[in-house]
């Protein structure tokens, strides 16, 4: 199993943040069985202000790239995509495009001397 963590913005809005919010509390099940079908067993959110952490575990032969792909090629997750850039902005370090940044480790309690 791999451990991959994710940062993006929103828009500071809180009427934005709250709607952004009300769609993950049931999101479509499109969305759900795309992520599902890419390997990820297990994705949580998190947010505070207006910056969001993504935490996603996912099994051995998980792959962005497969993932990338797949989302390409399924209309109801590039609608969602679109309908979720309302909401989010890119971080300040972001290539133009980049939505989700992945996140590098830098401590691990289990692992320190």
């Amino acid at each position: 199993m791999k451990r991959y963590c994710l940062a993006v913005d929103l828009k500071n809005d809180a009427a934005l943040i709250a709607e952004y919010e009300q769609y993950h509390q049931r999101i479509w099940p499109e969305i759900q069985a795309s992520i599902v079908s890419a390997g990820i067993v297990s994705m949580e959110i998190y947010r505070i202000e207006n910056r969001l952490f993504m935490i996603m575990e996912t099994n051995d032969d998980f792959s962005f790239a497969a993932k990338a792909a797949a989302d390409a090629a399924n209309e109801k997750v590039q609608e969602w995509e679109t309908l979720m850039w309302q909401y989010q902005q890119a971080l300040p370090t972001a290539k133009p495009g980049e939505k989700w940044l992945l996140m590098h480790k830098i401590f691990d309690l289990n692992t320190a001397l």
